[in-house]
């Protein structure tokens, strides 16, 4: 397990302890890898990317600093909002619970229409995971937030809001330790909601890999930031991921899946 106080911003030389220790879990090595932000300069543009390569319980960062800076989660807060509706019974079952559309047509068509769960999560429905917020309410969204221990966890700035323009704020670093949490099925939330949540992941396959993975995207006011978050499978190898850049054009955004491939790639994780 990862935690984000054991410095990836200062890369101590030494083993990372993690703080939630598992008895299959080994002390964590880590590495920087310079060469890594090639992908980001080929692009026109600044990023990070961290990676967690289970088996060797080596942590690859591509820099020393931007991978320790906590940034608006934006659309990868859907993961942890999916797993507190999953939770709280907001949501009782991904593929028949039904999110009607409210009439209001928006910029991107797949959200005009009805959705579930896992349908939203798909395209990314901004509006379907902003009423699942208010249902959830303010009370057990800090509550849930709290327990998972997710980013500074401080969800100020509206309950739709707190994630896209609010005061939540996470680093490549605290979405690595969630993502892995989830993905081993121990965070203090129930089982079957951590598995239903990796279940409706988007799917994206490399050859004989596998990648479920969320995009996020901060508006131009916030910073035009582009993430992407998960982990790759490829047979028993686990890769846990998070990589965020500046997204200043339309090409940048759309590069957010081919430049973590190539940084997975660039690891040996693809």
């Amino acid at each position: 397990m990862i935690h984000r106080r054991h410095a990836l911003g200062l890369f101590a030389a030494a083993a990372i302890l993690p703080s939630r220790s598992f008895a299959n879990v080994s002390y964590q090595r880590s590495e920087f890898r310079e060469d890594l932000q090639k992908r980001f300069f080929d692009l026109g543009t600044e990023g990070t990317f961290v990676g967690y390569k289970i088996d060797d319980y080596l942590i690859i960062a591509s820099d020393k600093t931007r991978s320790g800076e906590g940034k608006l989660p934006a659309s990868t807060f859907k993961i942890p909002n999916a797993l507190i509706a999953l939770e709280t019974g907001v949501v009782q079952d991904p593929d028949k619970d039904v999110f009607k559309w409210d009439g209001v047509t928006r910029s991107i068509e797949a959200w005009n229409k009805d959705h579930t769960l896992r349908s939203a999560i798909a395209v990314s429905a901004v509006p379907v995971f902003q009423e699942i917020a208010r249902r959830i309410g303010e009370e057990r969204m800090k509550k849930y937030v709290d327990i998972i221990d997710y980013g500074n966890r401080d969800i100020g700035g509206g309950i739709d809001q707190f994630w896209v323009t609010g005061n939540l704020r996470i680093d490549p670093v605290q979405q690595i330790d969630f993502l892995d949490r989830l993905r081993r099925g121990v965070l203090p939330v129930g089982k079957r909601s951590q598995q239903l949540v990796c279940d409706i992941l988007p799917v994206t396959k490399v050859g004989d890999a596998v990648i479920r993975a969320k995009t996020g995207l901060t508006d131009k006011e916030h910073g035009s930031l582009g993430w992407l978050v998960g982990w790759s499978e490829k047979g028993s190898d686990i890769t846990v991921f998070a990589m965020n850049m500046d997204c200043k054009t339309q090409a940048q955004i759309d590069a957010r899946m081919s430049v973590t491939q190539q940084c997975l790639t660039d690891i040996v994780a693809l």
